[in-house]
């Protein structure tokens, strides 16, 4: 426990910090084209990413304390929905932190159609920057064009998964983490889908990344329901 306690110490501090130095750069000088003050993206979706981690850990020490992992009959086939679990869970923390990224750069007000952008699978200017790399991390149009990618991957693994849970002996409550990560990720999408068109009014916006909370939770707890099997 006290290791958990000193890593759970040392992230809350590190979310603190990571906080004010995202705030400092809202406060800085801005551009004569710039109405607002305006965060750095690089630093918003670092507190993101902290926050999810520090987040992450605290459910997962939840889980072990107050509701045990199943126990399931371990198989081949178990063992590989293990994995792919690990594997949407993994996609769902790099779609979320990819959403700072579009929250920082306004991502969301530069094409606001779906599922095409202006007309167009690839729009024309997805890779307008040089060097071409930073296209990824500065270019609201790439930036916007890779959440979208990533929550699609993440609707088809989550699909998947679920499709995939039909033919296995799961527990009861296995299956109903299962169930509920299917209906939240739809439930996701179907918003991502409606901020989007309607130009991201702010409930909306707030309500997708409360989404994706939900979404990431369902993912550790169905994650945690297989904790106890072993490698076979």
């Amino acid at each position: 426990m006290k290791p958990r306690v000193l890593i759970f110490g040392t992230l809350l501090g590190l979310q603190g910090l990571l906080g004010w130095y995202m705030v400092k750069s809202g406060l800085e000088e801005k551009s004569e084209y710039q109405r607002d003050p305006k965060v750095s993206h690089y630093r918003l979706a670092a507190h993101l990413g902290t926050a999810l981690v520090f987040y992450s850990l605290l459910l997962w020490s939840g889980f072990t304390h107050l509701m045990p992992p199943s126990q399931i009959e371990n198989s081949r086939q178990i063992m590989k929905f293990r994995k792919y679990t690990h594997m949407t869970k993994g996609l769902v923390f790099l779609t979320a932190l990819s959403g700072a990224l579009v929250a920082g750069l306004d991502a969301g007000l530069v094409y606001n159609s779906w599922p095409l952008m202006a007309d167009r699978w690839i729009p024309t200017d997805i890779l307008s920057q040089s060097p071409k790399w930073k296209n990824f991390f500065e270019n609201a149009t790439t930036v916007q064009f890779d959440h979208r990618l990533l929550g699609e991957l993440v609707f088809c693994a989550a699909t998947g998964l679920w499709v995939y849970s039909r033919r296995l002996p799961l527990s009861g409550r296995t299956r109903l983490a299962v169930n509920c990560l299917f209906g939240a990720t739809v439930l996701q999408v179907v918003l991502g889908i409606t901020t989007l068109l309607l130009y991201v009014p702010k409930p909306l916006a707030a309500s997708h990344q409360s989404g994706a909370l939900t979404v990431l939770s369902i993912a550790i707890w169905l994650s945690h329901e297989m904790k106890l099997l072993k490698r076979i």
